[in-house]
């Protein structure tokens, strides 16, 4: 299962908390990539449903990775 940050932005509106198949369902209905289906589909079988990407991908970046300020810059 290989996530990238372009792969799991098709799961930004997915109707969380959901299970393997509910979001397998969403990704087919909104015409996600063949690659997400695959991931999704890899998935461990639960009953507990998934709270969010982060329980699907671990390292998926947050708005904070992405936010630079000036006190991120390097002094000398």
């Amino acid at each position: 299962m290989i996530w990238t940050v372009e792969l799991a932005s098709y799961l930004d509106d997915a109707p969380w908390p959901a299970t393997k198949e509910e979001l397998i369902d969403y990704a087919e209905r909104i015409g996600a990539p063949i690659e997400v289906i695959e991931n999704l589909q890899e998935l461990e079988d639960s009953d507990e449903p998934y709270e969010s990407i982060e329980d699907i991908w671990p390292d998926y970046p947050s708005d904070e990775d992405f936010f630079y300020t000036d006190d991120d810059e390097i002094k000398s």
